[in-house]
């Protein structure tokens, strides 16, 4: 039999670190609940997006294990990310120059 040599670092997440970032999401997912019977005008989505954003930073660090990958890993996550974030903030621009009729 062969021998592997691996120069791979295991990590070992615990139970722990899972069960504080569940009740993490647990609370922001409260705070969404309790956010949406406020009125906050124009920043609804806002704070809305806020909040899932760091929900899903919660998920994609711990439960997908992005906390521990190494940095091409961390390019292959972002890139879409920063795709959206063009995608979005082209259409933006797009409705500011449009004529709505009346």
């Amino acid at each position: 039999m062969s021998e592997h040599t691996h120069s791979e670092e295991k990590h070992i997440t615990s139970y722990k670190a899972y069960f504080i970032v569940w009740v993490v999401l647990m609370v922001l997912t409260f705070l969404t609940v309790y956010v949406s019977y406020f009125d906050f005008g124009q920043l609804n989505i806002v704070v809305a997006m806020v909040v899932a954003s760091i929900k899903a930073g919660a998920v994609a660090l711990f439960f997908m294990h992005l906390k521990f990958e190494d940095p091409i890993t961390w390019l292959y996550a972002l890139f879409p990310i920063g795709l959206l974030f063009l995608l979005i903030g082209m259409t933006i621009v797009d409705t500011f120059t449009r004529i709505f009729p009346l």
